[in-house]
């Protein structure tokens, strides 16, 4: 098990934009794949992207069962997506709350893309393609977008609908994402 510490808000890494994934053969993907499955099972993240923990790729991991912290979200299926591109199905757009293991203790009111499409590849190098919606499609944008040096934070409309978890919603076991 190789846990990574997680890059905050502020390093200069999280803005830098992602480079593709070249050689899905390496024994360096192989590892990156594991750290980032540690470290967000570790830490009971929905998804983590390659530049959280300091490397520049793009690769990101995502997945939600049964989970306290997200009681009314639906399954999302636990995928490794590599060279993602994503397109928008259609223009309608939601706001929801979120949060980030890089923006640690806070939410945020984001829109997104309520029905997406993305591609990518899987860990061998295998064409994914999937027409998601709901939180599945939150989830993917919100960990797409730091391969590009997107924090959520720069998506919030209006700061009003910014703040500390504890004290926008007190007393729930809202952790960072």
């Amino acid at each position: 098990m190789a846990l990574r510490d997680v890059l905050k808000m502020g390093d200069p890494r999280l803005l830098e934009p992602a480079r593709p994934v070249a050689d899905f053969a390496s024994l360096e993907l192989t590892q990156l794949l594991v750290d980032m499955h540690d470290t967000m099972r570790a830490l009971d993240g929905a998804g983590l992207a390659a530049p959280q923990i300091g490397v520049g790729l793009q690769v990101v991991i995502f997945g939600v069962s049964a989970n306290p912290r997200y009681p009314d979200a639906e399954e999302v299926p636990y995928t490794v997506l590599i060279n993602p591109q994503l397109t928008p199905l259609s223009d309608a757009m939601e706001a929801g709350w979120e949060g980030c293991l890089s923006v640690p203790g806070m939410r945020g009111l984001v829109p997104r893309h309520t029905d997406l499409r993305y591609r990518g590849f899987d860990p061998a190098g295998q064409p994914i393609d999937r027409s998601v919606s709901g939180f599945h499609a939150r989830v993917v944008q919100h960990e797409v977008d730091h391969l590009h040096g997107i924090l959520y934070p720069m998506r919030i409309r209006d700061l009003r609908d910014f703040g500390f978890t504890d004290t926008l919603f007190p007393g729930q076991n809202l952790q960072d994402d």
